[in-house]
């Protein structure tokens, strides 16, 4: 069994101040795989005091070195790619496939991009006779959450160690084996001591104590929206800057000038990867009524072909949840779709035949939903899909901005500039035309309660930067 219960901090790997063993599950199994230990406010503290000496020369450091760091980091993270994908699979469950092509891929994207973008970005500009120059905002706290873990972990890291920020990582405690091997490929691309330091620990404990420090300049944190205000609300009065990626309840609208099997295929699809477990899923297909009908038998079909099963399996096409909380989370949120009156297009209550053991559930889909419903208001985290009739096309925008949420928006059209038009009109931080996919070089964030702030490419390094006005600068 992997023991991982030393965390990382000061450029060594030390014991926790206080032993606090956890159970790393292997969702698939059922069994333990790994134990880990959750940190507390002492450890936290000697992280940030630790960042917070190492910050004094790091943010000195030209952009020529961090951009060494930066590609030494990429070399060292490509020679432990498999492991990595085979570390993600075992720790949540993602498809071994998947786990290659996306989850620890991603790690490796947002690197590249961090470099790419660095090459290239302007910390100084003379605007008349004042500088305006961007700085390192300071010692950050990094909290990410076990759904996507190289993609929360390194969509943060990578960006801050750019801006000549210094950190501390509170990685999930159930995804704390991609986290140790990450950490494993920061010391071994030699990064300065204190510039990275990591603490395993619960929201409650050693989250808190991150958020609450007065000596952290920033909190990045990615995770539910409940947990989203209790950390802006340990920050407040220390009145540092907190950006969040929170969640989500994302529509998928297929006009009716769009390819319908298409259209449904990709939302379906969209819906179910990851076993549901991505806040910017399409959890709300809106579909024209005239077409209802046809749209509820493609996405039966589609649900119908997944193949879950094994993670480790190169056919599994799903796996299963995350663990048993989130396991009895997707089952009660299913019997409250049967309970308000939607129609079970797909899957349902209950284990997959032949899947006794494992968190794995039904890929389900229900029809004949309102937004009103449980179902379409509540963000699932599961394989569960909804669909939900328009009139037209000012009521399918209406339904799709009808949520407390803001992360994500779908357009299918034939019509490029009518998707476009219906695109401006979402209120989401993000909008995919025609099952485009993400784009690294882009933004990711939200508005309403999917967070503040935006990740990825140039607009995630500008979070990590303050701003100073320096006047008279020329003459």
């Amino acid at each position: 069994m992997r023991d991982y219960r030393q965390f990382y901090i000061a450029g060594k790997w030390v014991a926790p101040a206080k032993p606090q063993d956890f159970a790393v599950i292997n969702p698939a199994t059922e069994k333990q795989i790994a134990i880990t230990s959750l940190g507390s406010a002492t450890d936290v503290d000697k992280a940030v005091s630790a960042a917070k000496r190492a910050f004094e020369s790091y943010s000195e450091t030209q952009v020529s070195e961090r951009l060494s760091f930066l590609r030494r980091i990429i070399e060292v993270y490509e020679s432990k790619m498999d492991e990595m994908a085979e570390a993600i699979s075992l720790e949540m469950g993602a498809p071994i496939t998947l786990s290659r092509a996306a989850q620890a891929a991603a790690g490796l994207r947002h690197l590249k991009e961090a470099v790419n973008v660095l090459e290239h970005f302007e910390f100084e500009e003379v605007k008349g006779s004042t500088l305006m120059r961007k700085e390192p905002v300071g010692v950050c706290g990094l909290i990410t959450p076990w759904n996507w873990p190289m993609n929360q972990i390194v969509c943060k890291v990578a960006p801050a160690l750019a801006a000549g920020c210094t950190m501390i990582l509170k990685p999930s405690e159930f995804a704390p084996i991609s986290a140790n091997l990450f950490t494993q490929i920061l010391d071994q691309a030699g990064l300065p001591a204190g510039v990275f330091n990591m603490v395993i620990g619960d929201g409650p404990t050693a989250g808190a104590a991150l958020s609450r420090h007065p000596d952290v300049a920033m909190v990045s944190f990615t995770g539910s929206t409940r947990a989203g205000v209790a950390v802006a609300s340990a920050a407040a009065p220390s009145v540092k800057r907190v950006t969040q990626e929170l969640g989500g309840k994302s529509a998928y609208i297929i006009l009716s000038d769009a390819d319908l099997t298409a259209a449904v295929k990709d939302c379906v699809q969209g819906a179910f990867r990851n076993t549901g477990q991505s806040c910017n899923a399409p959890t709300r297909m809106l579909v024209p009524i005239s077409k209802n009908a046809d749209a509820v038998s493609a996405a039966r079909t589609v649900a119908e072909s997944v193949k879950v099963g094994d993670p480790s399996s190169e056919v599994t096409g799903m796996g299963p949840l995350s663990g048993k909380a989130q396991f009895e989370k997707v089952q009660n949120l299913i019997k409250k779709g049967v309970e308000e009156g939607a129609t079970l297009v797909a899957g349902g209550l209950g284990r997959l035949d032949g899947l006794d053991t494992g968190y794995f559930v039904r890929p389900t889909i229900f029809a004949g939903v309102h937004n009103s419903m449980t179902i379409a208001r509540e963000e699932i985290f599961g394989p569960v899909l909804c669909i939900i009739p328009y009139q037209d096309e000012d009521e399918a925008i209406r339904i799709a901005n009808d949520t407390p949420y803001g992360l994500s928006g779908f357009v299918s059209s034939r019509d490029l500039q009518h998707a476009r038009a219906i695109a401006k009109r979402i209120r989401s931080g993000n909008v995919h035309i025609n099952g485009a996919r993400l784009d690294f070089a882009g933004c990711f964030g939200g508005y309403k309660q999917s967070g503040n702030g935006r990740e990825w490419g140039e607009a995630g390094l500008e979070e990590f930067l303050e701003l100073k006005a320096v006047f008279g600068y020329s003459a």
